[in-house]
């Protein structure tokens, strides 16, 4: 059985806002398992446990660069805050997208081989990568980056430096801009529901028919008498299309105008959305959280071995 520590739970119900205790039971019973123990929370108290899941931990920044018919987009992370503000760090940033967009590199080892020189340091972008890491004095790593070309026009948003939207298009520019404004906002994971990955489907089928059979035992426990099979069939169902409904970008209410979906707002702007790639800065990474009181301890050991 693992340990389940007050940093566990806390990290938990900040990703989840459910309490405290809660937290601990789900941690408990998924063996300290974040990512089970959130799922379970979703099954115990429904949709609450997922509002704060996308609260990012890690720093960086994202930016974007389009050039024509090509563009490209990148994230790069930090230790802290403190230097995503940093003028080198951003020229950095924004001169790998350029790089991307200009040159669609293979992969990170390609993009890194680049010609750049920035503050006196190159010739190559992974070069002044560590130039910068010694002169500003904190780690700084190339995490993901996306080439853009061949499928139709392209508009680009960053909101502030920590999300960033690239949408591929046809038709009007503004109706495109809009919808990458959306996204950033509404966070889509697809444009249509039939395009939403298999993985997430079933994972949100499983959320669906742990609260069904959280409800059945519920019912047991009062002496009432449990649905039949075949509704709670179609309850699972229809908690799968409604989750569906609301991450395609298509069936999503428009944030301009929430009377009209976004597929109806393109339709009377003549305009097709072709993929859509989002980033959101830290996504999927969990930043460190440092115990003081072990580092004391860990100091006032340090010192009494050395007396």
């Amino acid at each position: 059985m693992a340990a389940i520590t007050a940093s566990m739970v806390g990290e938990l119900r900040a990703k989840t806002d459910a309490p405290m205790m809660e937290c601990k039971k789900a941690l408990t019973e998924a063996d300290g398992n974040m990512e089970k123990a959130e799922e379970l929370l979703r099954i115990k108290l429904g949709n609450k446990a997922g509002k704060a899941s996308g609260r990012i931990t890690a720093e960086g920044v994202v930016t974007a660069f389009v050039d024509g018919a090509a563009g490209g987009m990148i994230e790069i992370n930090c230790e802290t805050d403190f230097v995503t503000k940093n003028d080198s760090f951003l020229a950095l940033a924004n001169a790998a997208a350029m790089l991307v967009a200009k040159h669609n590199p293979a992969d990170m080892a390609a993009l890194g081989a680049l010609a750049y020189e920035q503050d006196g340091f190159g010739p190559t972008l992974e070069d002044v990568r560590k130039g910068l890491i010694g002169k500003i004095g904190e780690n700084m790593s190339f995490r993901r980056f996306k080439h853009f070309a061949g499928n139709g026009k392209l508009a680009s948003y960053l909101h502030g430096t920590r999300i960033g939207v690239m949408v591929e298009f046809e038709g009007d520019d503004t109706s495109a801009k809009d919808v990458a404004m959306h996204i950033a906002a509404m966070k889509p994971v697809a444009v249509q529901a039939s395009d939403v990955p298999a993985d997430l489907i079933e994972k949100e089928r499983a959320v669906a028919a742990g609260k069904a059979e959280e409800d059945r035992k519920v019912a047991e426990a009062e002496g009432k008498k449990p649905q039949p099979a075949d509704i709670v069939a179609k309850r699972i169902e229809g908690g799968v299309q409604k989750y569906l409904k609301e991450v395609s970008l298509h069936n999503q209410p428009f944030v301009k105008n929430d009377k009209q979906t976004v597929e109806q707002m393109l339709k009377a702007a003549e305009t097709t959305i072709k993929g859509f790639t989002l980033y959101v800065v830290g996504e999927g990474i969990e930043k460190k959280v440092d115990d003081f009181a072990a580092e004391v301890a860990a100091q006032v050991a340090a010192a009494k071995a050395a007396a």
